[in-house]
């Protein structure tokens, strides 16, 4: 590796060695003395009144402490949005942090009890004597909205995006094509469930959150609101994380109980939930019912498409927002260049568990419709699925491409850079697409069912609107990165230190990331909607610059050499043209720049530095998912033979990360695709609460993914050409799989509900007579 080169390197990650030597602290590894356990008595109807609560016999169990109803904490109100362009119409549907006068699913909090020990909160809650009147439930968004409450609809928002002549396009139409399409609820099952630790200092009057993850920054901002103190008696700690995937470190109403108890009762709270509760109570997500068409000319080329959505949002609207229906919609055309887009958004709330974003939130949904849709113009056209494509891909010289909506209240988006037909031939290539278009003939021929399918989709990251990065030289050349960043297992650490170490000049593995702790920074925008790499990277960028010129000005002065003249390799200021002349370290400059030095001159002292990123818009990374199934007709049972992603990441700041992502997330959408799915019956009644009932992909189901990583397109839009990669292996996954199963089956269109599960498809083949 060239000297001070790391940027673009597949370095070992810093944080593993706590993480695989059994030293990692998670949550549940924390504790503090004389802490009380928190268990939450929980609703077992769908939607209810409550006409009673009695706590006499579980208050009367030796070893509770406390029993609390909405009653006990009429101050503190529901778990607020934490997206700041959230409606204030969805207001009124916030989740109570207890429920007040009705529940609206399986799992709504109700009475938090708190007891010396977790077994006993936990047999106290069965103590806990609950009346209910059961009201009408609503268990599918297309059924008629109901009543959330008196004078208010269960139908909480009509959305809309809109741009060109949509009907004029249909008008002229040379086929219209129309779609019944399903995306299923499912969700992230990491495997650290939630928890959370309310801890209150009544000396300094702070309150400690711990166990928190992803937006640490902006729950501490929520909380303080809802609180009603100050950001500064408020500290926001993570821990290690196993596994986020959008669900983990959202605000949920435990969080919140755990702060108010500890303050209240003056001992810590601790709150772990099991299994059973995770997949109960956990933000679950994807559950849109899509009636999408398209308008395509003779040559296949689209005119217009258009999507009526029913989301089913489930009990309540949690801290995002109607985000996950605004993203579907804006991102629906996708990489394909579309006249004219119409979308509305019936956005309606059921009686099940509360839905928020997943992992590439609004994209996988809407990847699948797109991806449906242009298979199905093939099909009914007669052409090349691959053909179709190409004719309709967004050329590299239409960038940067704008999609511009008519509606005032909509955020038009502009794609910043992307060559799509060279990403999707370099796939095609790869994998071999024409010889094994061969090689499936031959093989149906031979009686098999088998198939080969594609998804080409567009993802967004790195969104604003800024974030910024302390770092700082000690006197011994180590150096301190403190970022309002959060780690989730993607390798957070070592993305920072290969950034520092390249601007700065240092080695990478004498940085120490500091990352989710609010009282040590006091902004920070966490790690969301792959926005960390892009923002975070991009503040820790300009910040090590900062302190690369400081550095350098010291250096010029104290060697009497011209600052053009010199460079910092491995923590040595030399000079570039002399490398073995005179030297001087990083700590000797921080030495000199130490407080009371007297050649401090006018600087300020310390070498350290404090930088903010602005970025001006989003960056638009692009992939193409490829895949090989196969059928069994006998059980409706699909093998994926093959899988591939392919991904242009604008520059990668540490390739083996950006393929652990995309390969982790492909198995999350292999999962989303074929097995995973929150089932409910008729009276709202969870029937996938356990591993059991939900199934998870494991290795048996796991092909080896293919994996092509491009940097044909640097986005403009910051000053490393990152994308972002932590979405780009599930968004397409659906689309390839649905497309390859039709392929198989020889109906192109006949996969129109994810996932496609056995019992699904053999229905589907029954159909056929098969």
């Amino acid at each position: 590796m060239p000297e001070g080169k790391v940027l673009g390197k597949p370095v070992t990650r810093l944080e593993d060695q706590p993480l695989v030597t059994g030293r990692g602290r998670y949550v549940g590894d924390i504790n503090f003395p004389h802490q009380l356990h928190m268990r939450i008595a929980r609703s077992v109807h769908a939607h209810a009144e409550i006409r009673s609560i009695d706590t006499s016999r579980a208050r009367a169990l030796p070893g509770v402490f406390a029993v609390w109803t909405s009653d006990d904490i009429p101050e503190v109100g529901p778990v607020d949005f934490r997206a700041d362009r959230a409606s204030e119409v969805l207001k009124p549907y916030r989740q109570p942090v207890l429920a007040r006068g009705r529940v609206r699913y399986v799992g709504d909090p109700v009475v938090a009890i708190f007891a010396e020990d977790a077994y006993v909160a936990e047999d106290a809650a069965e103590l806990v004597d609950i009346d209910y009147s059961p009201l009408r439930i609503i268990v599918s968004a297309d059924e008629d909205p109901g009543e959330f409450e008196p004078g208010r609809t269960t139908e909480a928002a009509f959305l809309t995006h809109t741009f060109g002549d949509v009907d004029g396009a249909f008008a002229k139409a040379h086929k219209v094509i129309e779609l019944d399409l399903h995306t299923g609820r499912h969700s992230g099952v990491p495997l650290e469930t939630r928890g959370a630790i309310g801890r209150y200092d009544a000396a300094t009057d702070i309150l400690e959150l711990h166990g928190a993850a992803k937006v640490l920054h902006r729950n501490r901002d929520t909380l303080v609101n809802m609180l009603g103190c100050n950001p500064d008696q408020l500290h926001v700690h993570e821990s290690h994380v196993g596994g986020g995937f959008g669900i983990r470190g959202e605000l949920y109403p435990e969080d919140v109980l755990v702060l108010v108890a500890a303050k209240r009762l003056g001992r810590p709270v601790k709150w772990i939930e099991d299994r059973y509760e995770h997949l109960m109570c956990a933000n679950q997500g994807r559950e849109q019912h899509h009636l999408a068409r398209v308008a395509v000319d003779k040559d296949g080329r689209i005119l217009a498409m258009e999507d009526k959505i029913f989301h089913d949002q489930g009990g309540y609207v949690r801290t995002h927002g109607y985000n996950v229906a605004n993203r579907t919609m804006c991102m629906l055309t996708g990489l394909y260049d579309v006249p004219a887009f119409r979308a509305v958004t019936h956005y309606r709330l059921t009686n099940k568990t509360p839905c928020a974003t997943y992992r590439a939130p609004g994209r996988f949904e809407s990847t699948f419709v797109r991806e449906r849709l242009v298979d199905a113009v093939a099909a009914e056209l007669g052409l090349d699925p691959v053909e179709i494509r190409r004719r309709n891909l967004i050329r590299p010289e239409q960038m940067p491409y704008k999609l511009e909506f008519d509606e005032a209240n909509v955020e038009n988006l502009e794609f910043d850079s992307g060559d799509y037909p060279l990403l999707f031939k370099k796939a095609l290539d790869m994998f071999g697409w024409n010889t094994l278009q061969e090689e499936l003939k031959r093989r149906r021929a031979a009686g098999e069912m088998i198939g080969a399918g594609m998804g080409l989709f567009l993802e967004e990251g790195g969104r604003g609107p800024s974030d910024g990065a302390r770092i700082a030289v000690d006197s011994r050349g180590g150096v301190e990165v403190v970022t309002g960043g959060a780690s989730l297992g993607q390798g957070f650490e070592t993305a920072m230190a290969q950034i520092c170490a390249e601007a700065l000049g240092v080695d990478y593995r004498k940085i120490r990331v500091i990352h989710g702790q609010t009282d040590r920074i006091p902004y920070g925008i966490g790690a969301h909607a792959t926005r960390a790499t892009v923002l975070t990277g991009g503040a820790v960028h300009v910040t090590a610059l900062a302190v690369r010129a400081k550095a350098l000005d010291m250096a010029s002065e104290l060697l009497q050499l011209p600052v053009d003249s010199l460079e910092i390799v491995d923590g040595t200021v030399r000079q570039r043209s002399n490398p073995r002349g005179p030297t001087i370290t990083l700590g000797d400059i921080a030495k000199r720049l130490a407080p009371g030095s007297k050649v401090l001159g006018g600087r300020q002292p310390g070498l350290w530095a404090e930088e903010f990123f602005n970025p001006k818009d989003t960056v638009f990374p692009y992939g193409v998912h490829l895949a090989v199934v196969k059928v069994d007709p006998g059980t409706g049972g699909v093998t994926v033979e093959r899988f591939m992603v392919a991904y242009d990441v604008g520059r990668a700041v540490n390739p083996a990360m950006v393929e652990g992502q995309l390969v982790g997330g492909c198995l999350q959408g292999l999962g989303g695709a074929l097995y995973e799915e929150f089932i409910y019956d008729d009276q709202g009644q969870p029937l996938a609460a356990t591993l059991a009932d939900y199934l998870l992909p494991t290795l048996g189901e796991a092909p080896d993914i293919e994996v092509l990583i491009t940097e044909d397109a640097p986005s403009p839009l910051n000053p490393l050409g990152i994308k972002s990669a932590g979405e780009g292996g599930i968004n397409g996954v659906g689309a390839a799989i649905a497309g390859a199963i039709g392929d198989a089956i020889g109906r192109p269109g006949a996969i129109r509900r994810m996932p496609v599960t056995p019992q699904r498809l053999r229905d589907i083949l029954r159909a056929d007579g098969r």
